[in-house]
């Protein structure tokens, strides 16, 4: 039971990361249809990252009031009823209002289910959760580019993706009833070493008080403003500074996202006999040398490995984050604390990318390497920050126990 409602899961993650491409992909139909300047797909893209702000922040308490299942059945029905507003949208108004119910959703559902899995299931299902996001994501423009090419309809590729989420709507709907269920006859995580941090004085605190909380957040931040930048800036890189074709510049940033995408699903298997937080400095050093060979003057072959280490290096770091979250600040706090996390880390991935943008239109888009370098060793630093809190609490737990039994 606790496989099949895993597969559902994993469906749920391919459908969230199905639309997160189709606005790039199709923006060029839709600005001359709609006779918009350019810069409106950002104003777009950012109404989105909005909605799916505000619902992290607030999904804790959401999650707590009707439960993971419920929230994630409406939150896909709002993301499906957005998509196919999309499709009708008889002006660039239309587009903004459906942006809306679709940031909305997303962030509802990435929350929940990140901590649903947290909470139940093993690390390397968390590493597989996310290479589905991969799949959605991969998917979303292929689907859309069949239309574009065949029909020049970017309309028809939202209604199809659209179609795909309600279908996902309706299997949620007949599994309601096995949230609870499994999540009741799951025991994955109900470990010792979520005893252990209970009793560290957490209960009665308010999540952000939490010692620890605050340098989670900010790896969270960090983090994604590195893999964002990567994939925006990547490319003008390449062709500014390494002198790349554009077409070649763009197949070197696939590479860097098929690092990412084939990495989480290689760490599936590794977390069964590596731990999340030997992983995660694992991942940060990699993606800190491949970010360091950007920089170096060395040939241009050099910066495709770049590419491909900092995918690899960051693959495993996110996932393992987040499943560590109960662990590190015990099961009862967990769904807030994750929406929080979730929150912040749209928030690096939305504002951190444009700051390098303004920077560099203002002095040189070769600064690309060294803000990538820095992102991540700011992040490495609250990491290992945060693990010698979490050390000194396992320290304190234990010498409590020793009393106690004595």
């Amino acid at each position: 039971m606790a496989t099949f409602f895993l597969v559902i899961i994993y469906l749920a993650f391919i459908s969230l990361g199905l639309p997160d491409s189709l606005l790039g992909v199709s923006w060029s139909l839709m600005q001359s249809e709609f006779g918009v300047p350019l810069e409106t797909a950002g104003l777009l893209f950012m109404t989105i990252a909005g909605g799916t702000i505000i619902s992290s922040f607030v999904s804790g308490a959401v999650l707590n009031r009707f439960g993971t299942g419920i929230v994630t059945f409406f939150s896909c029905l709002m993301t499906a009823g957005a998509l196919l507003g999309f499709h009708f949208a008889p002006s660039i108004f239309w587009l903004f209002i459906c942006s809306i119910p679709l940031g909305l959703g997303a962030g509802a559902v990435d929350a929940g289910l990140n901590n649903y899995v947290a909470s139940h299931y093993k690390a390397q299902h968390m590493s597989w959760l996310h290479c589905f996001w991969g799949v959605g994501a991969t998917l979303g423009p292929v689907i859309m580019a069949q239309f574009i090419t065949g029909q020049h309809s970017w309309r028809s590729g939202y209604l199809t993706i659209a179609g795909l989420q309600f279908v996902l709507v309706v299997i949620l709907f007949f599994t309601l009833p096995l949230w609870n269920k499994v999540g009741g006859n799951s025991n994955v995580n109900a470990t010792k070493e979520l005893e252990d941090t209970n009793s560290a004085d957490v209960e009665n605190q308010k999540p952000l008080q939490i010692r620890g909380v605050k340098l989670a957040l900010v790896s969270f931040l960090f983090y994604c403003g590195a893999e964002a930048t990567m994939g925006l800036w990547g490319s003008s890189f390449l062709v500014n500074v390494k002198d790349l074709s554009v077409d070649a510049a763009a197949k070197w940033v696939s590479l860097y996202y098929a690092g990412i995408t084939i990495g989480r699903f290689i760490t599936g298997f590794i977390t069964l006999k590596i731990g999340n937080r030997t992983l995660i400095r694992m991942g940060q050093i990699i993606a800190l040398v491949g970010a360091g060979l950007l920089f170096l003057p060395l040939p241009s072959t050099f910066s495709l490995v770049g590419f491909i280490m900092v995918g690899l290096g960051l693959a495993p770091i996110f996932p393992c984050m987040l499943h560590a979250t109960p662990i590190r600040f015990g099961k009862k706090h967990s769904g807030t604390i994750m929406g929080y996390q979730m929150a912040v880390a749209y928030t690096g991935s939305t504002f951190l990318p444009p700051l390098l943008g303004f920077i560099a239109a203002n002095t040189t888009i070769g600064i690309f390497p060294f803000v990538i370098a820095s992102f991540i060793a700011i992040m490495l630093l609250g990491s290992e920050k945060l693990n010698a809190i979490l050390n000194r609490n396992d320290l304190i737990s234990v010498k409590n126990k020793n009393s106690t039994v004595i």
